[in-house]
């Protein structure tokens, strides 16, 4: 039995020996074939690997070799420009060499021929001193000879016209004189006409382009001012009990109220014009709120001059900015809006100074001055007219004070010195505001005077030429601005008449005052009558 087990054993250990032995030889022969087929299929790859290798280094190559082709163009084309470029500047240099050494060749022909000519020239006037000499020499000699002749004349004319040499001199001269006053006047009036010809046109076309250029309105303001009221019952409101209301207003105000039968109506009279603008505003506002007693009346006067000072602010930086000047110092542009309540012969002194500011820039730019330093000294000339009721002294020394004191320019401080002539302009800048403080102040409708003054002021000019030797009769027209002089003739030559108008002019000027200027015409005319019979 356990032999046979073994024999079973051994059979079946033998087979499965064969087939382990098998299946490890099936394994190898695989093994062996995959690695085979996969050592040729890397062959392959590899193969192919070279060959794309190859493939791409040859584009390599060859993009390389055109690259280097293509940058060897390239730097030769630029190497070729920048030579062409250098060929050019060289000539351009070489030209201009040639050139500059031309000019110099001729400049040097050009001064040699100079030196020759002043070598010539030089001689001449060599030749010409010597001959000079020649003819001082043959003067003098001549000289002596005359005036021997000359004493033996004059001997020869005392004896013959029985006058002494001083006597025949003193008549000479006398006539001489004569003439020469004769020839003065023709003269004079002759260089006048020229003059006038010319300045007066020049000055026309600039002051007419100014005037056309700058043209305002102007308010011809009082010394009273008219508060209107709803009704007549409102002034017994105003006066109050025992008349403590109106005292109240009057006090804190300083403005006399004349509340008389002007129906609905109350008046405001004071010197100072900022007050009395005060005191209408308050009487205003007193009457639009109803409630008037002492202590209201103070309130709403103090509020009032609040506002009154913010006014006069306002309307000094409205007319610092309208005329084009700034940088003024702040006291001035409030002293500046003071001139809106200020007025001259009933015109407004802000108004009137904001026109010679636009005025004298006109004319200084027509002229080429200083545009803006007339301008300024234009705004500015009549600054003193803002407290000139305060302080003591002219509005022009007063101006000159307040431009000194906030630091105005020199130049400045002098347009308002010499705006009236109180001292003689010396820049062009001060006689543009003279002229245009004339201008504004002449022109028709801008300033009224009483009937009064007007009138005596018509006799003043008729009296200063009739007090003239000479002078037939005189007439003041163009209201007052010209007067014409009728004179004798038998008394009067053509040649006095431009003395006689010099005469006048220099009189009215020193003797009046007066806005703008005043023209004097002289007149003389000649009536020869004779009748047939």
């Amino acid at each position: 039995m356990m032999n046979t087990v073994s024999l079973l054993f051994c059979a079946l250990s033998g087979l499965e020996i064969g087939l382990i032995v098998a299946t490890a030889l099936a394994l190898l022969i695989g093994a062996v074939a995959g690695y085979l087929i996969n050592w040729m299929i890397s062959k392959q790859r590899i193969g192919d690997a070279k060959q794309r290798a190859n493939t791409i280094l040859q584009d390599a190559i060859n993009e390389g070799t055109q690259i280097r082709k293509e940058a060897r163009l390239e730097s030769k084309e630029k190497i070729y420009k920048e030579r062409v470029e250098f060929d050019k500047e060289v000539k351009e240099r070489r030209n201009e060499l040639q050139r500059s050494e031309l000019r110099l060749q001729q400049k040097e022909e050009t001064l040699d021929k100079k030196g020759e000519i002043l070598d010539q020239k030089t001689e001449a006037i060599e030749k010409t001193k010597d001959e000079l000499r020649a003819a001082n020499e043959r003067i003098q000699v001549k000289g002596e000879e005359v005036s021997r002749a000359h004493e033996r004349m004059l001997e020869e004319i005392e004896r013959a016209a029985k006058l002494t040499k001083e006597e025949a001199k003193a008549q000479l001269i006398e006539k001489i004189e004569e003439d020469a006053k004769r020839d003065a006047a023709k003269l004079v009036r002759e260089i006048d006409a020229k003059a006038k010809e010319d300045a007066d046109k020049k000055a026309r076309e600039i002051v007419s382009l100014a005037v056309q250029r700058c043209a305002v309105d102007h308010s011809a303001e009082i010394t009273v001012s008219v508060v209107n009221l709803p009704g007549d019952e409102m002034k017994g409101r105003i006066i109050g009990r025992e008349g403590r209301n109106i005292r109240a207003l009057e006090n804190a105000t300083g403005i006399d109220l004349i509340i008389d039968d002007t129906p609905e109506a109350v008046v405001l009279s004071g010197f100072d014009p900022v007050r009395r603008e005060i005191a209408r505003i308050t009487l205003e506002k007193l009457i639009s709120d109803g409630r008037i007693h002492p202590a209201r009346i103070e309130e709403t006067v103090e509020k009032t001059r609040r506002e009154v000072d913010a006014l006069i602010k306002e309307a000094g930086e409205s007319a610092m900015f309208e005329a084009g000047v700034f940088n003024l110092h702040g006291d001035l542009v409030k002293l500046l809006g003071r001139l809106r309540y200020r007025t001259s012969y009933g015109q407004n002194v802000l108004r009137h100074s904001i026109e010679v500011s636009h005025l004298a820039g006109m004319m200084a730019a027509e002229l080429g001055a200083d545009v803006n330093l007339a301008k300024r000294a234009g705004l500015l000339h009549d600054i003193g007219k803002a407290v000139d009721h305060e302080v003591e002294g002219t509005h022009i020394t007063i101006g000159v004070d307040l431009a000194k004191k906030y630091k105005e320019n020199k130049d400045v401080v002098h347009c308002i010195a010499a705006h009236h002539n109180d001292i003689e302009p010396t820049t062009i800048e001060a006689v543009l505001v003279q002229c245009a403080d004339a201008i504004s102040g002449s022109r028709p409708g801008a300033r009224r005077e009483s009937l009064d003054n007007y009138i005596k002021r018509l006799e003043k000019l008729e009296e200063i030429a009739n007090s003239h030797e000479g002078v037939e009769k005189s007439f003041a027209i163009q209201a007052g601005r010209e007067v014409r002089i009728l004179v004798k003739p038998e008394v009067v030559d053509d040649a006095a008449t431009v003395f006689l108008a010099k005469e006048i002019a220099k009189q009215i000027e020193s003797e009046m005052e007066y806005p703008g200027q005043i023209k004097v015409s002289v007149i003389r005319e000649t009536r020869s009558v004779d009748y047939a019979k």
